[in-house]
């Protein structure tokens, strides 16, 4: 298991990118948008980590969204498989610990499942 990547929401990606890039090296992938919820983010890695920082906007508040975002959203831990995402949300949920969302591939191609830890922190469980 490793840390796959952290989560921060932003009021200006774009300038969030150019700071990490200009300042620690690292590079972004293309903008991911997505048009029905006001959603973009990038990920920016380090040429030599797999830990990853993810940057994220939102156009659109929703209601299952807070007002304020911005600062970290989520942590995610990469499991390595989907066999292991899936028993272990089961796992967690049988435990008791509150299943924010049920393992599915998002709409960039992840598979992933996400839990709120004994704190209430977002954490989510990708291959």
């Amino acid at each position: 298991m490793k840390i796959e990547h952290l989560a921060i929401w932003a009021d200006d990606i774009e300038l969030l990118r150019n700071f990490y890039v200009k300042y620690f090296g690292m590079t972004a992938n293309e903008v991911y948008i997505n048009e029905k919820k006001g959603f973009r983010s990038y990920f920016l890695s380090f040429d030599d980590e797999d830990t990853r920082l993810e940057i994220m906007s939102q156009g659109k508040k929703t209601d299952s969204l807070p007002n304020q975002m911005k600062g970290l959203a989520h942590f995610a831990i990469s499991l390595g498989s989907e066999e292991k995402v899936l028993a272990l949300t089961k796992q967690l949920h049988n435990d008791g610990y509150c299943i924010l969302s049920h393992p599915r591939y998002t709409g960039d191609g992840y598979f992933e499942s996400a839990f709120a830890d004994p704190e209430g922190n977002y954490v989510e469980l990708t291959v």
